[in-house]
């Protein structure tokens, strides 16, 4: 990214008089306090500026919309004449629909305060700076103080809302969103990621046309069907060029993202809740803090609002050790075996792992239940004690026995590693016998089963207890040092709209708990796949399982969409097994890695008795150079070349933070017969340096950027990685 300044974390926000700037190393956002009414009006948000700015002449007032629907607002409440979507809508004590925030206060604090009960960014004084706006309803006695923090050195500003009822009735809280910004008369697209189970992250790209558009979740969850992330973006941005701006919802719950182009031509957007399933009630002296909200800016097209991203998230998102540091190459049970096996077959699983040169051996579903025994999806989820059948001693053999297994021909030893799945329950368990009560419902309706469990209420503090206590005793039983943590369906019936935030801040709590508790443990979290990948999730999780689609050309469009919000650091991307489980596609297992590679966890899903010879004679020697690009993949920066929904050869370059190292991954997806192969143009280099490439020669950046190589390719499914180092 191109730097025009570096802006110390001590000037990035100045104060004149009522009027607001925070500054990056290439973002300004600015706003001021109307004198007349007391609200925050909108200025700019986008590349640097300074000084004085012109003045807009005055909008003219004629029809049914007032002044305030035709300026550019902060923070837009419910009424008095603006008819867009509002940030915050509260049902007042007496019934009103109405609000009326105005500017009170501000105060500015070095560094940036943690949010109470929600994950979020972080940062010391030298990182970021914060601007707490506050506002006050004098009719409602309603406080509202807006947050805005700033990372300069990643042209990210933060955003979140804190409402208290300062009066003497109840109020309700309907809508509330953590960012609203209102953006000047421009043609605009807007970019989105969308999905279901198996197929996510597939980027959607729409003109923003006047009146309502947008999309969110209501499952209770982040969900395969929309992911917490937007892109405004310029018609013409392209992945290297023009300006785009990112928002990205750190929650996990049902959210919604809704842009409006008013009447005037000013669009809106508005990250938040989802106001279908809010409705909070707020008594006298009770407050409530919405999630907060990334926005970055880039003036280097899309991909550079990924990077900024990627860079802010890896570093102040993430609290774990593993965030960034190398992860062992693991092999998972799952699509090897699935619900068939016992301890005898699991370790001859976990050495035939061991032989390839995996470090990290990872027992999936199946290893549970004493009178529900967990031999198939339909019981057993809820009773966390290892199946007396297949484990009589319980699992401390298998991993003591595992654990001493030596790692190819290293002195490494194996890690073990599980699978729990503790925010559900099976009807057949014992569990739910006792404790029918612990689960989401809504009074006398039936209880809707997704794969044959329902979900625990995590709202409950004895249902947080008990979760507790059960990883706890799990991970003290044995040494495991690895735990993926799954969730397989969404919320369905519940109490009231407001038990799913509530269930949000019981899961994030038992997260932080645990996470605290066991910091050596690598968490890796799963939904059905990619069914919450989202930034609240990495707070506590330094991994997750992009997709249960472990077909590689389909994974090539699925990270590539994940990245443009979330570090490939992030991302769990194994070689499976052919005929692929998902489309039944069988693909090269070279071609295969290369792909897998591309994510910050990679591994094997697979039997490894079930490989062919030349695959088994591969997998090591893949294994190993896997390892050896790992760091740069953990910490570069990450350039979309060529887009799979758009060339029949993508690829892709990491360049080390350094800049003295890249590797590049290029695919053909289908054959090329007696035909030229495209220059694949590289990004991110130095142009005055000379760099040496992997089997081709030594270049120029300037060359390599401007010219590109040919990489050519035989039959279809076929892929190259080509390793760079500056001379």
């Amino acid at each position: 990214m191109a730097k025009s300044g570096s802006v110390s974390a001590s000037d990035a926000i100045v104060v004149e008089d009522k009027t607001f700037t925070l500054n990056g190393d290439n973002v300004s956002y600015r706003f001021h306090v109307d004198n007349t009414t007391g609200d925050l009006l909108s200025d700019h948000f986008g590349g640097s500026i300074s000084g004085a700015i012109p003045t807009d002449p005055e909008p003219e007032v004629n029809g049914w919309v007032g002044m305030i629907g035709r300026v550019r607002r902060e923070f837009p409440d419910q009424g008095r004449g603006d008819f867009r979507a509002p940030a915050i809508h509260i049902r007042q004590s007496a019934g009103y629909a109405v609000s009326e925030l105005q500017y009170q206060s501000h105060s500015v604090i070095q560094g940036k305060p943690e949010l109470p009960g929600l994950p979020a960014t972080f940062g010391g004084e030298d990182d970021v700076t914060t601007l707490v706006v506050h506002l006050y309803d004098n009719y409602s006695s309603v406080a509202a103080d807006l947050s805005y923090s700033i990372f300069p050195k990643y042209d990210a500003i933060v955003r979140s809302a804190n409402v208290t009822n300062k009066g003497k009735g109840d109020i309700t809280i309907e809508a509330l969103a953590s960012l609203s910004v209102d953006l000047p008369l421009e043609d605009l697209d807007m970019i989105g990621l969308r999905g279901d189970w198996a197929r996510e992250a597939r980027r959607e790209r729409r003109r923003v046309e006047y009146g309502s558009q947008g999309f969110g979740s209501t499952t209770g969850f982040s969900s395969h069907l929309h992911n917490p992330f937007l892109a405004l973006v310029h018609p013409s941005t392209t992945e290297s060029q023009g300006e785009a701006w990112g928002f990205s919802l750190v929650y996990t719950g049902s959210f919604a993202v809704d842009v409006e182009k008013g009447s005037q031509g000013l669009t809106r957007a508005l990250l938040g809740f989802n106001r279908n399933q809010l409705s909070w009630s707020l008594g006298p002296g009770e407050s409530l803090t919405s999630p907060e909200c990334v926005s970055v800016y880039s003036n280097n097209g899309i991909g550079g609002m990924s990077r900024s991203l990627h860079r802010l998230y890896r570093n102040h998102l993430i609290k774990s050790q593993f965030a960034t540091s190398n992860r062992p190459v693991l092999l998972n049970s799952w699509e090897g075996v699935y619900f068939d096996y016992n301890q005898t077959s699991m370790y001859t699983l976990a050495e035939k792992s061991a032989a390839l040169g995996t470090k990290l051996f990872v027992m999936d579903d199946g290893w549970f239940g004493k009178e529900y025994p967990r031999v198939s999806d339909n019981a057993g989820l809820g009773d966390w004690t290892p199946n007396p059948d297949r484990f009589p001693k319980g699992l401390d053999p298998l991993v003591s026995n595992v654990t001493e297994l030596k790692a190819g021909n290293t002195s490494t030893n194996l890690r073990f590693g599980i699978w729990i799945e503790p925010e559900m329950v099976n009807p057949n368990s014992t569990l739910y016998k006792k404790h029918p009560d612990w689960v989401m419902h809504a009074g006398p309706y039936p209880r809707t089963e997704r794969r044959q469990q329902l979900l625990l209420n995590l709202a409950l503090p004895e249902v947080q207890n008990f979760v507790i206590d059960t990883v706890s005793d799990i991970l003290n039983s044995a040494d495991i040092t690895y735990v993926k943590w799954d969730h397989n369906r969404g919320m369905h019936e519940s109490a009231s709209p407001s038990a799913n935030h509530a269930y949000m801040l019981g899961i994030y709590h038992v997260f932080d708990v645990l996470t605290t508790r066991f910091p050596n443990v690598l968490w890796e979290g799963c939904a059905s796949g990619g069914g919450r990948f989202d930034p609240g999730v990495l707070q506590y999780f330094p991994q997750i399982w992009t997709s249960d689609d472990t077909d590689a050309v389909e994974r090539i469009s699925i990270q590539l969409g994940t990245s443009l919000a979330y570090p490939p650091s992030a991302m769990g991307a194994h070689i499976s097994a052919v005929p692929n489980h998902q489309t039944g596609r069988s693909i090269p297992v070279v071609f295969r890695a290369h792909v897998a590679m591309m994510g910050g966890s990679f591994g094997l899903e697979l039997n490894p008795e079930e490989l062919t010879e030349d695959e088994s004679a591969a997998v090591p020697g893949l294994i190993k150079q896997a390892e050896e690009i790992a760091p740069i993949i953990l910490k570069g920066d990450m350039f979309r070349l060529k887009l799979p929904e758009e060339s029949n050869w993508p690829a892709v370059l990491f360049v080390s933070e350094e800049g003295d190292k890249a590797v590049m991954f290029a695919f053909q997806i289908n054959p090329t017969v007696n035909h030229a192969f495209p220059r694949i143009r590289l990004q991110g280099l130095d142009e005055q340096a000379t760099y040496k490439v992997e089997g081709e020669g030594e270049f120029s950046g300037k060359t390599l950027m401007n010219m590109g190589l040919l990489v050519a390719f035989e039959g279809d499914y076929s892929s190259k990685v080509l390793s760079l180092e500056r001379v």
